[in-house]
């Protein structure tokens, strides 16, 4: 089973947590997937991702409780709260939801945490299928900084593979296609000012663990954020990893994201994608906290929101949704289903930063079929027009120039593109040689 085989073109779905943060139930699961799956899967949009503390029954919006009880089995496997999520009683699991899920022809995704959780080591609980208990595996010194949940695992100890092979045989059990592993890679100290790579082993037997299992899983790192020195070992492990902390709808976070991305495109490639996190669309934090800013409809003007789906997709992210789906507005809707934008996604390659000089940043990409892709964002306070010309893409002759966001009809340029800008907008355009 080959992680870039099952997986080659970047994910597209819907996560909870920009609505729901740590509180989210079966009952908006299943309306998102409903929704997902009537209106936005044949645009691709496929996996409806639960994500962090699903275990925990008084979780109530995107601030953790320290130290909560959480639902657990006798292997120290952690499972959903029947109380949120009342089709997992009687240890039925995740396995319902995911198979309503696939009957609409979409993918079911969760959230977990590297490690173990503290209470099964409290409790000593057995490690399936071995002669060894928690207290033998865990890595008590391996702790997160902000859920305190887990403890790590200790990678040279007997058994520390057998119970993520446990977790996996779970997870693949209930049907689930796409796991988020959370609090990877990075340890929240400062070694000569720089991130200490941490948890390498761990996501080493969390993809040895997918391997057992005998389901194909899409692997998503959430180290918030990856080194771009470990970008070997990530594309050799996982199929996607976030690159940056968590993304909100904030102008500041999107002008941050370009420098994020032109560090990290030489690394994109099937099956293996950086991840620029949520899309902070529409309406969220129905039930969050985030920024001291609660229940809203995106901050981010409508520009802006446009400059972040250009650049998340000539640059080949996963797409995933942070908004409630089933009140999106016509405006947002069609940001999300248009088709020839998200047709990057699975068509173009080799994006590159071309141009970035005041506040003019630009983009380029082709496909297989020798069309070129230009996407030119404008991170200025007022609007602005500019001009690209062809050698600074290394084409010359007569192309036809479409605008893939619909604003302005077919051209044909012999020596370069004039566009015009919105404050905080794009624009992305397709080159085809004119025959």
């Amino acid at each position: 089973m080959d992680k870039n085989l099952f997986a080659v073109n970047p994910p597209m779905g819907w996560n909870s947590w920009d609505c729901y943060g740590a509180s989210v139930t079966e009952e908006d699961l299943i309306r998102n997937a409903d929704y997902m799956a009537e209106h936005l899967k044949p645009y691709g949009w496929e996996y409806v991702v639960c994500d962090i503390q699903w275990s925990e029954p008084t979780a109530d919006s995107t601030a953790y409780h320290a130290f909560a009880e959480l639902c657990m089995d006798e292997y120290g496997r952690l499972m959903p709260s029947p109380n949120r999520f009342p089709s997992a009683a009687d240890g039925k699991g995740f396995k319902p939801i995911a198979d309503y899920i696939h009957s609409k022809g979409l993918k079911f995704g969760i959230h977990i945490m590297r490690g173990i959780p503290r209470q099964a080591v409290a409790k000593n609980v057995p490690i399936k299928g071995t002669d060894v208990h928690a207290r033998d595996i865990a890595h008590t010194a391996s702790i997160c900084a902000w859920n305190s949940d887990m403890y790590g695992l200790n990678p040279v100890a007997v058994g520390a593979q057998a119970y993520y092979d446990s977790l996996f045989e779970l997870y693949a059990s209930w049907g689930v296609d796409f796991v988020k592993v959370d609090d990877i890679c990075v340890v929240y100290r400062r070694i000569n000012q720089d991130y200490d790579y941490s948890g390498r082993e761990e996501i080493e037997m969390i993809a040895a663990a997918i391997q057992h299992c005998g389901r194909d899983i899409v692997l998503s790192l959430s180290p918030g954020p990856a080194m771009v020195e470990q970008a070997d070992h990530l594309r050799k492990y996982a199929n996607m990893w976030r690159i940056t902390n968590d993304f909100w709808d904030r102008w500041e976070d999107i002008t941050e994201m370009f420098m994020r991305c032109r560090n990290w495109s030489p690394y994109v490639s099937n099956g293996c994608f950086p991840d620029c996190d949520m899309l902070p669309v529409g309406h969220i934090s129905i039930r969050g906290c985030e920024h001291g800013v609660f229940e809203r409809n995106t901050l981010l003007t409508r520009p802006e929101q446009r400059t972040m789906l250009t650049l998340w997709s000539i640059f080949r992210s996963p797409l995933m949704l942070g908004c409630e789906l089933t009140d999106l507005d016509e405006w947002t809707l069609g940001l999300i289903t248009n088709p020839e934008v998200l047709a990057l996604l699975k068509d173009s390659r080799n994006a590159r930063e071309i141009l970035n000089v005041c506040d003019t940043i630009a983009w380029q990409a082709e496909d297989e079929q020798g069309n070129t892709y230009l996407a030119v964002f404008n991170l200025g306070n007022l609007p602005a027009k500019r001009e690209i010309t062809l050698d600074k893409l290394g084409l010359s002759g007569e192309y036809t120039v479409h605008d893939l966001w619909g604003d302005q009809p077919d051209a044909v340029v012999s020596s370069g593109i004039v566009c015009s800008i919105d404050t905080h907008g794009a624009v992305l355009f397709k080159l085809t040689t004119k025959s």
